[in-house]
């Protein structure tokens, strides 16, 4: 069981140091943990966010835990050498083409919701994110236009094939959880999300038990916050599915709670190859100051084990123990409280036992 452990930067390592000391507490038999730089780290040393030494590990690890990139200093780097790029390359690079996103309020936290508490309490739902296509990877560039103006542009596409991969995905989670899938596009005004509709209900036909409904972006979006109760599975596309996430992190309470696994078609002897994230980014503004969060990253290692390792007892530990500590009053800045980094870590170290 190799892991690659990707702190990167900001608050990634003091968020990945709590996650790791979770895992060492399970004491797993065969786990090796190795380390990596990424982001800005590792432009640092190598000239490069994603070098070949890390792209490497990633290669010869079965799972990958990746903490988070973006440092303000590098902003004015030419774009293929900022921080961010290691997320996409490292996309890229291993086919992590689905990208699973819960989101659940845990008991206890409902009156942190910007929501009513009896609206969030009803939050239980599983977004699916294609992760490959659409603007974050389409042709872009800038160029001037024939009266001298500056334009920008990022071509949304999608091919038939890559659709109908994510929605088998989908279709298949949806199975596992209540049998309700909602697919997010806007057919009415893009092409791109017409050729996902027509996709997504030809591989429907080989779902007889699971109940499709189709939503436009926009009502999602409103959903969400009116009714979020009335979701269980949604798979979207990369951009939608980036925003309605985060959206759906602050209708749970914050996006310090939200986990995320990335994952391919590739696997190991464990399972399928992931890499395992909170949806948080680097958060500048607190770095080193011990006041993050690090409960997305503790239920990413959680993920992990469960979808590239197979230790679905284990993962199921973590996550008990995280909403025990949650519920007993180990809350951060971003949820209220006064608990910094490694006292929330050692809460949740005391309810793992």
């Amino acid at each position: 069981m190799k892991i690659a452990i990707l702190p990167g930067d900001g608050i990634g390592p003091e968020i990945m140091a709590e996650a790791v000391r979770v895992l060492r507490a399970l004491e797993l038999p065969g786990m090796e943990l190795h380390d990596g730089l990424v982001g800005a780290a590792a432009w640092r040393v190598h000239g490069h966010p994603l070098p070949p030494e890390t792209l490497a590990l990633m290669h010869a690890c079965d799972a990958l835990l990746f903490g988070a990139v973006g440092d303000p200093a590098c902003d004015g780097l030419e774009r293929h050498l900022r921080p961010e790029q290691a997320v996409l390359g490292m996309r890229k690079e291993l086919s992590l083409f689905a990208n699973l996103r819960p989101a659940k309020v845990f008991p206890g936290l409902e009156a942190h919701s910007s929501l009513r508490p009896e609206v969030a309490g009803a939050i239980d739902l599983m977004i699916v994110r294609e992760l490959n296509g659409d603007v974050y990877f389409g042709e872009k560039g800038m160029r001037t236009t024939a009266d001298g103006q500056r334009e920008g542009y990022d071509i949304m596409s999608y091919s038939e094939s890559e659709v109908r991969r994510i929605a088998h995905v989908a279709f298949r989670t949806a199975q596992g959880r209540s049998g309700r899938l909602c697919s997010v596009d806007k057919a009415n005004v893009l092409e791109t999300s017409q050729l996902w509709r027509d996709v997504i209900i030809e591989v429907a036909a080989e779902y007889p038990d699971v109940t499709l409904e189709h939503m436009y972006v926009d009502n999602a979006a409103m959903q969400l916050v009116r009714a979020p109760g009335k979701f269980d599975t949604i798979v979207t596309g990369n951009l939608f599915g980036d925003i309605l996430s985060d959206q759906a992190s602050m209708c749970v309470g914050s996006i310090g709670l939200l986990a995320s696994a990335s994952l391919g078609a590739e696997q190991t002897a464990y399972g399928t190859k992931g890499a395992y994230e909170p949806i948080h980014g680097s958060a500048p503004d607190i770095a080193g100051k011990g006041l993050a969060n690090p409960v997305a990253m503790i239920l990413s290692a959680a993920m992990m084990l469960r979808h590239s390792f197979g230790l679905e007892a284990e993962a199921a530990r973590i996550e008990a123990a995280v909403a025990s500590a949650l519920n007993a009053g180990a809350l951060g800045a971003d949820l209220g409280g006064t608990m910094g980094t490694v006292a929330i870590g050692d809460a949740v170290l005391a309810a793992l036992g």
